[in-house]
């Protein structure tokens, strides 16, 4: 049985039990949740930075998720692909992932049948240096005991929406079973350091990253338009993770969803005045999403 080790464990969270459960619960302590949650929730977004960045914005979606369904059969998580330059979405068919509250396992009957729809490949080998599902996990091992998991990288293609339909039919299929999926995305990377700079540098450029760009990538991820999602990641670079996100929005329209709640949105740059007392040339967008 093949086991998926963490990379990047020590980095973008703590490597150790107790300090990854002690920041788990933080970031969970210091979200507050709207009084407004839908009954159900199938699905959401949740960013991947390290988690001292989105960590407490992450922990809104599955405190979310918690509130509203106390146990969650299976959590499908669709990863951005920073590494993987296929064009179909690749799952990790079957074996566990390792983080340092244990191991996870992957439900390798949803693998199957998601794999039958003929909507993504099987490749492991795909995720094995990619963080964007990673981060997730440990989160979903405390809330959630005993949830298993199905990763899926998912590229900005159309293909992320035939997925996300195929995942919809097949959950749709078993009533007993409950399965959430998560999209994970961080929004724009503005600044001098990641080569976008369209409206210059500053705080009034930092303030339309966020407002404008990051808003219209928020704005029709709430109307649930998934290919409208994947158009404005390409042509206004506002999602690192538009195929995840895309594929997570066309789940929730394929069961039923007519609307998303924002849970939260903010960016490094705000988080680095309230937790550092400084600011940067640089900003990363996050955004907490559910449907």
């Amino acid at each position: 049985m093949q086991t998926r080790k963490p990379v990047v464990a020590g980095q973008f969270y703590p490597g150790w039990h107790d300090s990854c459960v002690a920041e788990i619960n933080e970031c969970l302590e210091a979200g507050t949740l709207s009084e407004s949650l839908p009954e159900t929730i199938v699905a959401g977004i949740v960013p991947h930075a390290g988690w001292t960045f989105s960590g407490i914005v992450a922990a809104l979606v599955f405190s979310a998720i918690k509130k509203r369904h106390e146990d969650v059969n299976t959590f499908v998580i669709f990863g951005a692909a920073h590494g993987y330059f296929g064009q179909v979405p690749a799952v990790y068919e079957a074996g566990t992932w390792l983080t340092p509250l244990g191991e996870v396992a992957v439900d390798e009957e949803l693998a199957g049948a998601v794999l039958s729809s003929g909507a993504a490949i099987s490749d492991s080998v795909a995720h094995r240096a990619e963080h964007s599902i990673e981060v997730q996990l440990p989160f979903i091992q405390h809330l959630f005991a005993g949830a298993k998991i199905l990763p899926i990288l998912v590229p900005p293609t159309e293909q992320a929406v035939a997925l996300g339909a195929g995942v919809g039919n097949v959950i749709s299929r078993d009533e007993h079973k409950k399965v959430v999926c998560i999209g994970s995305t961080d929004l724009t990377h503005y600044g001098p350091r990641y080569g976008f700079t369209p409206m210059g540098t500053g705080p009034e450029a930092l303030q339309w990253a966020s407002r404008l760009n990051d808003r219209q990538f928020i704005d029709l991820a709430l109307k649930l338009e998934p290919q409208r999602m994947l158009a404005s990641a390409a042509e206004n670079y506002n999602a690192c993770g538009a195929g995840a996100a895309a594929a997570a929005v066309a789940v929730a329209r394929k069961l039923g969803k007519t609307e998303g709640l924002l849970l939260a949105h903010t960016n490094s740059n705000e988080v680095m005045l309230r937790r550092m007392g400084t600011t940067s040339a640089d900003s990363v967008g996050y955004a907490a999403i559910i449907f």
